[in-house]
């Protein structure tokens, strides 16, 4: 088998089980083989425990949630001094879980995939909140009503913060609907992981990186319209006019009432 069919069948057993068994860490390691086929997993994965042992000896004997976050921020942010990457964002190895194990430098859903995973070594499990351009995590019991930017070193943000962030993001009146900060799924933190992926490499013209990231994204979500949509016109860039005929119609088929239906009917026609 090549690398990226070994690739994909590592994904597909990983996702094999019921959503909350995910090894979310696991997985994102897995996507990171994509850009490094050479990576040894089980060496990022010992390191992960390295940093869950080193937080277990910091902690105090009084264990509530705002005393344990502050622990678990010394150790993140201070002692092994990771951080959000401001100056280059959209750098794709901001997404790889290795590159920000070895550079300390991520986004916000890298860097809380990380803190997720010492949280839950621990014994401090905490959930990904999927805010619109901007991920959190929170303490899985929900009555505690605090957030954590783990980008912004591990800032503690109450719900009105949430709201103040939103608005500072989008620079605009933004109302902080209910469902913003709802607890995500591990299916949903890799899908949201890879869509940023995805248009990075749109953004540096990768189109060959786009496209395997695109079908990793349909294993997560089968038949996704807009996802194969995305790969069509993808294939029709890339000229290889079967596949993108077979996915946009397949497209089509899914939303024939689409308001792009009719760019598509012209691209097929040309290909036809």
């Amino acid at each position: 088998m090549t690398d990226l069919t070994l690739i994909k069948r590592d994904f597909v057993q990983a996702l094999d089980c019921p959503d909350d068994k995910i090894d979310l860490t696991k997985a994102t390691l897995i996507v990171a083989r994509l850009e490094y086929p050479e990576l040894e997993i089980n060496h990022c994965l010992n390191t992960i425990e390295q940093f869950i042992a080193q937080t277990q000896t910091r902690l105090s004997p009084t264990r509530y949630p705002l005393k344990i976050i502050r622990e678990i921020n010394a150790v993140f942010f201070e002692e092994l001094r990771f951080r959000g990457n401001q100056e280059n964002y959209y750098d794709p190895r901001n997404s790889f879980l290795n590159d920000v194990i070895e550079r300390k430098l991520g986004i916000p859903i890298s860097l809380s995939i990380l803190y997720l995973a010492i949280a839950k070594g621990i014994n401090f499990p905490m959930v990904g909140i999927g805010m619109p351009g901007h991920f959190l995590i929170r303490p899985e019991f929900e009555e505690v009503g605090i957030f954590v930017d783990v980008f912004n070193r591990g800032e503690i943000l109450f719900e009105q913060d949430c709201q103040a962030r939103l608005q500072e993001l989008y620079q605009q009146p933004m109302v902080l609907e209910p469902h913003f900060l709802v607890p995500v799924s591990n299916r949903q933190i890799l899908t949201r992981m890879l869509t940023n992926l995805k248009f990075i490499y749109l953004n540096r013209q990768e189109y060959h990186k786009m496209l395997h990231i695109i079908n990793f994204i349909l294993l997560l979500l089968p038949n996704h319209p807009l996802e194969l949509r995305d790969r069509g016109l993808l294939y029709y860039q890339l000229e290889n006019w079967q596949r993108a005929s077979e996915d946009l119609r397949l497209y089509l088929a899914l939303l024939p009432d689409a308001k792009d239906a009719g760019m598509i009917q012209e691209i097929l026609q040309k290909i036809s």
